[in-house]
């Protein structure tokens, strides 16, 4: 057994029901430990200083406080938690609000076992997360909101990536992790990510999120 301490996790929803669920779910990942459950985002607040969670996954729509301003507050807070927002994408028109308060990731409340796991994961390891639905979706909310001006700046951000660096904001948008994006490259992890901090800071990107909405959105006809 790893001698490393598991992921600490906050679970946040106004619906019990569904931090019953996730902490069911969690409950069967020996790497991964809830530590606490928040029905509001003024709660998640004292919760986070209570505990210091390493990944907080936070419903957007709650009452008192939304899960949209308690993310961007946290990014403020001192041993600030990786916060991934939990959503209907279908109805929600915050998603993109949310990524612009912080958040690291974005998953489904219908998620796989597995791929919330992962998901925590890959957030807690310093990376984005979205599902393709969650790209989707941000990338329709950039298309209603100045589509021409915003496919013209991701075409000049893209403009400065090199054939390399090109190629591996390709494959992040097509949802391959760094392990994934090594072998399709012929290229070790370490370079894979040293490629992916250039491409980020080249793109004005925070994560993989925004990197796979800049590469889509440039490459929109029109």
């Amino acid at each position: 057994m790893s001698s490393e301490q598991p992921i600490r996790v906050l679970l946040v929803d106004d619906d019990p029901l569904v931090c019953s669920a996730l902490g069911h779910i969690l409950s069967y990942v020996e790497d991964i430990k809830v530590v606490g459950h928040a029905g509001t985002g003024a709660e998640a607040l004292d919760q986070v200083t209570r505990h210091f969670p390493d990944v907080v996954l936070m419903d957007i729509q709650m009452p008192v406080m939304d899960g949209i301003e308690a993310a961007g507050r946290m990014r403020n807070m001192p041993r600030a938690p990786k916060v991934v927002t939990l959503t209907s994408f279908d109805t929600d028109d915050n998603l993109f609000r949310s990524l612009e308060a912080g958040a690291a990731g974005f998953i489904h409340k219908e998620i796989a076992p597995q791929d919330l796991a992962e998901a925590i994961r890959t957030v807690h390891g310093g990376e984005g997360f979205a599902s393709p639905r969650a790209t989707t979706r941000l990338i329709a909310m950039h298309r209603g909101r100045q589509e021409s001006t915003r496919r013209f700046e991701a075409r000049e951000l893209l403009a400065g990536l090199t054939a390399k660096e090109r190629e591996v904001a390709e494959l992040v948008t097509r949802g391959l992790g760094n392990r994934e994006i090594a072998e399709a490259t012929y290229s070790s992890e370490a370079t894979v990510k040293t490629h992916l901090n250039r491409v980020m800071a080249k793109l004005d990107s925070p994560n993989r999120v925004g990197v796979a909405v800049t590469l889509t959105l440039a490459d929109l006809t029109g």
